[in-house]
């Protein structure tokens, strides 16, 4: 989750300590077995200089790829790396100490694959799979929680054209929805989440709703396929910046469909809206991608709303909120708390205390606020029209 130039200093930083590791603790073993004495150590020292320098150089560029974020991928690729870089520094080393490239010399470097560097290959995939995943995952997981990013996209200006489905079509007023998403916008600053543009569109009206564009699960940003078909171009501009973000990236697929905001996160329930603009196939494909990160998907029916969370929402503690005109069946979530308003259903969760709600839910803010939650809100009462909310104005990216 974090850029290309962070990434590149974390994949540098953890190749240099498996090969720094690996070319002591090689060295160290050596020299216990053949007698630890200075000259002995030396030579050691040289045999495998070349090996840990091309060890350190491989791991760096493989580690850009954020190989160290599966077990199995990083062991498989620190034992490629481990025998191409024995064989090929082996190889460096003998040619330094003079000797001339030879059938005999490329058989005794086959032969010491399974010989002499053996040690080395063994204790460059244990510390790669130890510590340099470790170190790569400590500062992975703290770029993450030093960036509190917030994908936004600036309203067309056919914003009135945007597709209603749920409620009767009343005027907009574009002027207020400009300043409205930016005082939004402000609200999100405010709290500390630095905004992240995607390229606004002109022609397609819906797209402000960035939110059904792009779903966040553990880190990996899964490109969604919108319902309705006028909204599907919204997804290229939005799977561009997650790339440019360093953000993994997966897809759900034709014949699957998928709106983001039918995706409802508590700890590692995932619970998915089905009924409107989401289909079975883009339920399952989502269920196998969150799957890989230890998240359970549960399909929830909805048919009063036009997405999950148009109807129910959930706070820091894991408590679903919602108002029952909309919820289809409370029984699905393990605890509900209804909520005076409509629109008092929608909240975004800013961090373990604060939550972002509507201006117009007064009644439901105080009623959350009385929980100990701290609320801030936005005034959004244009977007409402549109069936949006205050979680649909943005992707949040911590």
């Amino acid at each position: 989750m974090t850029s290309l130039p962070r990434r590149i200093l974390d994949s540098v930083l953890a190749a240099l300590a498996v090969a720094v590791l690996t070319h002591l603790a090689t060295v160290v073993l050596y020299g216990a077995v053949n007698g630890a004495t200075p000259e002995v150590l030396v030579q050691l020292n040289g045999i495998f200089g070349f090996s840990s320098i091309l060890l350190f150089v491989f791991l760096a560029v493989a580690g850009i790829g954020a190989l160290y974020r599966r077990l199995w991928l990083t062991a498989v690729v620190a034992l490629v790396a481990a025998l191409a870089s024995s064989w090929l520094g082996t190889l460096l080393a003998l040619i330094a100490a003079g000797n001339i490239v030879s059938p005999d010399m490329l058989d005794y470097l086959w032969r010491s694959t399974l010989g002499f560097n053996l040690l080395f290959q063994a204790v460059a995939v244990v510390i790669a799979v130890t510590v340099g995943r470790r170190l790569w995952l400590l500062r992975d997981a703290a770029a993450g929680a030093s960036r509190r990013l917030a994908l936004v996209r600036m309203p067309s200006s056919r914003l009135s054209e945007g597709i209603v489905t749920h409620q009767q079509r009343v005027p907009i007023d574009a002027e207020l929805a400009d300043a409205q998403w930016e005082g939004y916008v402000e609200t999100l600053r405010a709290e500390g989440f630095t905004l992240v543009d995607v390229p606004p569109a002109d022609e397609l009206p819906d797209s402000v709703f960035i939110e059904d564009a792009l779903v966040i699960i553990g880190g990996t940003a899964v490109v969604t396929r919108p319902g309705a078909v006028e909204r599907q171009p919204e997804v290229a501009a939005a799977e561009q910046v997650a790339r440019e973000l360093g953000l993994p990236i997966a897809h759900i697929v034709e014949p699957g469909t998928l709106d983001g905001g039918d995706v409802l996160q508590i700890g590692d329930a995932i619970y998915v809206g089905q009924g409107g603009r989401t289909n079975p196939e883009g339920i399952r494909q989502l269920r196998a991608l969150a799957g890989r990160h230890g998240r359970t998907v549960t399909a929830v029916p909805v048919t009063k709303a036009l997405h999950l969370k148009s109807a129910v929402t959930a706070l820091p503690d894991g408590t679903v909120i919602g108002h029952p005109s909309l919820v289809d069946d409370v029984s699905m979530f393990r605890s509900f708390l209804r909520v005076p308003e409509v629109e008092g259903a929608h909240v975004v969760v800013l961090d373990s205390e604060t939550v972002l709600m509507s201006a117009s839910a007064p009644a439901s803010a105080e009623l959350v606020r009385s929980l100990g939650y701290r609320v801030v809100t936005s005034d959004i009462t244009e977007f409402e029209k549109l069936e949006g909310c205050v979680t649909c104005l943005s992707v949040l990216v911590r």
